[in-house]
């Protein structure tokens, strides 16, 4: 037996979470938190707003645990609340520059080869700056299908769970924000 078969499943840990062992919630967190905010990370396109979505994530997802369905996936679960945060973030977001014209997004994180020269280096920051800006410039029901797909590769039925749509909804607007993806890129 591998220790990954002596890992409680998702479904085991929801239950003793909810009957107060804080273990349980650390567990489920660290299972989900990178994808999460991998997930609010390529909608929001800031490393911090996402860290602050993550946290927005879990906080919702823990004060509704008991309406979680153990027969489903946990991690469609709170993909779906996460992308409910990111849209109340943009939401928030949109009202913050209405009425205090607030700062674009901070540039991506720098994620250029440790032994790139200065030259590489920009260039390297300026293009993920650009796919992280062209990604977030994408309409959201393309970009939530791109992200879900591509980024947190969930399968087409996993995705349009999270998304209340049909697979065939998945498969028709991941080829159209790749698409679109493409268009922008190529400018």
């Amino acid at each position: 037996m591998s220790a990954a078969d002596s890992e409680p499943d998702d479904r085991t840990l929801a239950t003793r979470a909810l009957a107060g062992h804080q273990s349980a919630y650390g567990a489920l967190m660290a299972r989900h938190r990178d994808a999460v905010w991998r997930l609010a990370r390529g909608h929001v396109g800031d490393g911090d707003e996402a860290l602050d979505i993550t946290q927005e994530t879990f906080v919702a997802a823990f004060a509704a645990l008991a309406r979680y369905d153990g027969a489903r996936p946990f991690r469609v679960w709170i993909a779906r609340i996460a992308l409910n945060k990111c849209r109340d973030w943009a939401r928030r977001r949109t009202v913050r520059r209405f009425f205090a014209f607030a700062k674009p997004l901070d540039d991506a994180l720098d994620i250029a080869a440790p032994d790139a020269t200065p030259e590489e280096a920009a260039h390297s920051h300026r293009e993920v700056a650009r796919i992280n800006a062209a990604i977030a410039g994408l309409p959201a029901n393309l970009r939530d299908v791109l992200l879900l797909r591509t980024i947190e590769q969930m399968s087409q039925a996993d995705a349009a769970q999270v998304l209340g749509v049909t697979e065939k909804a998945v498969e028709t607007r991941l080829y159209r924000a790749r698409a679109k993806l493409t268009e922008i890129l190529r400018v």
